[in-house]
């Protein structure tokens, strides 16, 4: 919601916005049911910012640059000095920067700054409890926005949620007046479920995957087959859910996310890798029966 409404506020229907790619697809449906056209960047093999992408593709009529940060969804990270180039080449064309920040909160210690600190004119910096202190069923989120910017989205807003759930509101209080132990209980957690993700990895030679430094998420490639069927596996045969890549404009690796339960992310994990061998066999018995 606190993309929809930075959108709208900022928006036309008709004017461009250029997004990342991969992408996060409920930043294109927002987009699209915004009336917007789509151009996208490309993000690199380390899935790094392209800078040299973003400025050949930037024009004047280009609205709003998105950026997701940490990126989903691969989990890496993007640093205030590329941030800062961003931000310098949007003043040239007059262009608003959207950062999607919802995985930053799991950097917990290190604390890098918003982007919004960057350029509080050009960046819209949308946030929430949802992802690092794995509290979505509050609902509560947030964003930065230059003050004209700010007073559109109200108003906004006013059209889809004038009242909103008072205890919902009162328990999103206490969660912020609770951080650090909710902080500290879940970047435990993650440390034992991202060794666990970690220690799979390693272990397989049909993943190619780039390891980020922080979050819960990790977009490995299938060296050998269709991701997609290798996913519709998954689900059908063994009650175990990735994301497919073709919900971030990359059909050819899927979405593995291990922010729940450590026994379950362990569970899941076993699941997966009996999956990937089930799949491999099916495929060499395939190419078997081809070359005979």
């Amino acid at each position: 919601m606190g993309n929809y409404l930075a959108l709208a506020a900022t928006t036309e229907p008709g004017d461009e916005i250029l997004i990342e790619r991969p992408n996060y697809e409920p930043l294109l449906s927002t987009a699209r049911y915004l009336g917007l056209r789509i151009e996208h960047f490309q993000r690199r093999n380390d899935f790094a910012i392209d800078f040299t992408d973003l400025e050949r593709r930037i024009r004047p009529r280009t609205r709003v640059i998105v950026i997701t940060n940490l990126h989903n969804p691969s989990g890496a990270f993007c640093s205030e000095s590329t941030l800062r180039e961003v931000a310098a080449l949007a003043r040239k064309t007059g262009t608003y920067v959207l950062v999607d920040e919802v995985y930053r909160e799991m950097l917990f210690e290190t604390q890098p700054r918003s982007a919004f600190h960057i350029d509080p004119e050009r960046f819209l910096v949308t946030n929430s409890l949802t992802k690092a202190y794995g509290l979505s069923g509050l609902r509560c989120g947030w964003v930065l926005a230059p003050p004209d910017v700010a007073r559109r989205m109200w108003r906004i807003n006013d059209l889809h949620g004038a009242t909103f759930v008072h205890p919902g509101e009162l328990l999103s209080v206490i969660a912020f007046e609770q951080l650090g132990p909710i902080s500290a209980r879940m970047k435990t957690l993650l440390e034992t479920n991202r060794k666990l993700l970690r220690q799979f990895l390693g272990a397989r030679d049909d993943l190619d995957c780039y390891w980020p430094e922080y979050g819960t998420i990790v977009l490995p490639r299938l060296r050998r087959g269709n991701a997609e069927e290798f996913c519709e596996l998954l689900r059908t045969h063994f009650e175990t859910s990735v994301v497919p890549g073709r919900f971030f404009d990359c059909p050819e690796r899927f979405r593995i996310g291990v922010g729940g339960p450590t026994e379950t992310v362990r569970e899941s994990l076993r699941q997966l890798g009996t999956g990937l061998d089930t799949f491999a066999e099916a495929n060499l018995s395939s190419s078997l029966r081809r070359s005979s």
